[in-house]
């Protein structure tokens, strides 16, 4: 399962996982502090290992600086032995060089940002004791605390005029245990009345909203007003909005801000977020897309103010439904739809300086690159061309600036030529580490579905490979469903690791993804045990005919619902794996309806509650289920779930596992109790990648088996 709007806050989350209190971190020398966050690492081989993957740096947070000749961003390192993250704040000129560290503290820097002058840089930390705002020079000296808010503020940005903040805070509006009966205050209980109790991986106790406060340099911001006093909402949308949902206006008169404004048993079944107005002189609200009934996420704001551009879904309850480009004249209040034609998904939007045209980036044929849209004639420029996704752009005087991914290498920085696409790279945050490492070939071919279509497949090499040689092969299946098998970077699925381990992996774009057009991604809706399977087994089938693929040694792997694939693969793959991993993933279709927090992914998705018998979609869904088909189970299955994954509870996975035991099939459980629908903690990421590769060596490459 996916959320349409978290692939930017993807890498950032995964590099905030902070376990633990920084006290032993306080104990170490300089040196040794240096030794894992500017690391001089020395490999022991050319080979990726787990410990490996978990020492690369993880950049992210990007901003310019307002006289746009400065990146500010954030870099992330892990230490093993204290189940921790460090990040520091660096800044890098947009013509590439040495990086100048700015932070080195145990305490970590988030939500970097340049203030509109350019003479301070802001950003939060929890030095005070609760995670605040404070501001440096933008050479790292002279650090400052400017807000001291009660409990912590979650995010922050200032109006262009400087003349105010907003911060986000939670605001507790519904009654406790305890505040309910007082002469019970140990009493550890929720009383529930309605639904949206729990979200992704906490209990809802509590709801985000946005405070306005005066700024002025020196004097510490202690409270601010309540935009949405008494709203039983968020703003951003929970789980992953972030500042991109929170968006001042050029004249800093309005705050655009993006909540669904829903509560209860209606907010679970609906996407329909708006994009509001918040009038600051007036202290009024307006919801500018109103009768728009999907998602409307993400506002950006022409140079002049006059226009806002936006990312709309047309159906409520479709997370991943097309994902359109919307421009409104502010004035008027006309908008206007600019991508009908377009088959493909439109995201983190960016305005050219003359407010002409805007920069996007889409995914077409497993790639992310970088678009541009004129927005006079309506016509779409493909810019970049290559093997790699971008996952941000930034307009610089004449040129890009944007984030880049691929299998074979994590996020950098780069400089864009809008006029041929050609790009530099000016962060070598990774190089020391990727010199050393040989990865394996990545390779694009098209294999031909059992219904005479064309479907893309990945195919990753280990990095030594011999084509004389048989190698042991994994089929991955993704999740989402709608989830995308481009050039992304994981550190879970990083099929550089799986090929480092002497795995050839086939990865399908199979019936269900983006990048192909609407058609090939809305078939799989209602059909989950239908086509998308079908081109499964045509991707594993199509690799097994080459002399170096192991047909007595292939794997099935995948999590959400590529866990799902791999428990219905269990029970339909007619002897064709010797061994199963399934991470997350859903096993009993009928408690899934009922367990999950979004009730719009398993109303669209299943299409309907397993109780409504006279639903033909539903009831071929259900029918689906993996668990029905327990009886033809044959193979070894590992089995991982984490504790607090709310979207696919944990009930699900030991379900699986107890099934296989009693029908005494071999079969591993590994449950992860702090985890979510993630592995962010790097212990248990290591622990992660120990397993796997641990259950399939065993039932793989073990002779004896």
């Amino acid at each position: 399962m996916k959320n349409k709007h978290l692939l930017l806050g993807l890498a950032l989350i995964a590099g905030i996982s902070s376990c633990q209190d920084a006290a032993t971190a306080d104990k170490q020398s300089e040196a040794d502090k240096e030794s894992y966050r500017t690391p001089d690492t020395k490999l022991a081989s050319d080979i990726m290992t787990p410990e490996v993957l978990w020492s690369f740096g993880r950049l992210g947070g990007v901003t310019i600086s307002p006289d746009e000749t400065s990146v500010l961003y954030g870099v992330s390192y892990f230490h093993k032995a204290e189940n921790r993250s460090y990040r520091d704040l660096y800044t890098l000129s947009v013509d590439g060089g040495t990086p100048v560290r700015l932070t080195n503290t145990n305490k970590n820097e988030y939500g970097e940002t340049w203030r509109p002058d350019g003479k301070k840089i802001a950003y939060m930390t929890a030095a005070s004791g609760s995670m605040q705002m404070w501001e440096m020079n933008p050479d790292g000296s002279n650090p400052t605390q400017v807000s001291d808010v009660e409990g912590g503020i979650g995010s922050f940005q200032y109006a262009p005029d400087m003349s105010k903040i907003y911060y986000m805070k939670e605001v507790r509006l519904e009654k406790s245990v305890e505040d309910l009966y007082s002469d019970l205050p140990k009493a550890n209980a929720r009383v529930i009345n309605d639904m949206n109790y729990r979200h992704w991986d906490n209990w809802v106790d509590t709801y985000t909203h946005i405070f306005l406060a005066d700024y002025k340099e020196g004097v510490m911001i202690t409270e601010g007003e309540d935009i949405m006093p008494g709203e039983r909402w968020s703003a951003p949308v929970k789980p992953f909005g972030g500042n991109e949902q929170v968006v001042w206006t050029p004249d800093s008169k309005t705050l655009a801000y993006v909540s669904r404004k829903k509560s209860g048993v209606e907010y679970a079944k609906s996407t329909n977020s708006d994009i509001y107005f918040y009038d600051i002189a007036k202290k009024t609200t307006t919801n500018m897309t109103q009768g728009m009934m999907g998602y409307d996420m993400n506002p950006v704001f022409s140079p002049d103010g006059s226009k806002m551009a936006w990312e709309s879904m047309e159906r409520d309850g479709y997370e991943a439904d097309k994902n359109r480009l919307f421009v409104m004249d502010i004035a008027t209040g006309e908008k206007k739809y600019y991508t009908e034609d377009f088959d493909q998904n439109v995201g983190h939007l960016a305005w050219a300086k003359d407010g002409a045209s805007l920069f996007f980036i889409s995914d077409w044929h497993a790639t992310d690159e970088i678009y541009n849209i004129n927005l006079t004639d309506g016509k779409i420029a493909k810019l970049t061309e290559g093997v790699h996704n971008y996952q941000s752009v930034f307009v610089v005087g004449n040129e890009l600036l944007a984030t880049r991914v691929s299998m074979s290498k994590p996020a950098e920085i780069y400089k864009v030529n809008p006029k041929d696409g050609n790009a530099t790279e000016i962060s070598f945050e990774n190089k020391k580490i990727l010199d050393q490492l040989k990865m394996g070939k990545v390779e694009k071919r098209w294999v031909k579905t059992t219904d005479n279509k064309q479907m893309l497949v990945w195919m990753i090499y280990p990095p030594n490979f011999d084509a004389n040689k048989k190698y042991p092969t994994l089929l991955y299946c993704q999740g989402g469903p709608q989830g995308t098998v481009s050039q992304f970077w994981s550190y879970r699925w990083n099929f550089q690791m799986m090929a480092a381990n002497d795995y050839i992996i086939v990865a399908p774009n199979r019936r269900g993804l983006p990048g192909f057009g609407q058609e090939w991604l809305e078939q799989i809706s209602g059909d989950y045990g239908g086509q998308n399977m079908k081109d499964y087994l045509s991707a594993i089938d199509d690799a097994k005919k080459e002399s170096f693929v192991d047909e007595t040694r292939l794997g099935c792997v995948g999590a959400s619902y590529g866990g799902f694939s791999t428990f219905w693969l269990a029970g339909h793959h007619n002897k064709r794996f010797k061994a199963f991993i399934a991470h997350d993933g859903m096993f009993n279709l009928e408690a899934q309806y009922l367990e999950t927090e979004e009730m719009w992914f398993v109303n669209w998705d299943l299409g309907g509650a397993f109780w409504e018998k006279n639903n033909k979609i539903a009831q071929r869904s259900y029918a689906n289920s993996p668990h029905k088909f327990v009886q033809n189970w044959d193979t070894p299955i590992l089995v991982i779930h984490g504790g607090k994954d709310f979207r696919i509870v944990e009930s699900q996975g030991m379900q699986a596992f107890n099934a296989a035991r009693l029908r005494g099939i071999p079969a591993q459980l590994l449950h992860l109790p702090e985890e979510n629908h993630w592995v962010l903690g790097v212990q248990n990421g290591i622990l992660w990648q120990r397993t796997y590769f641990n259950w399939l060596d065993k039932w793989l490459k073990d002779e004896k088996k």
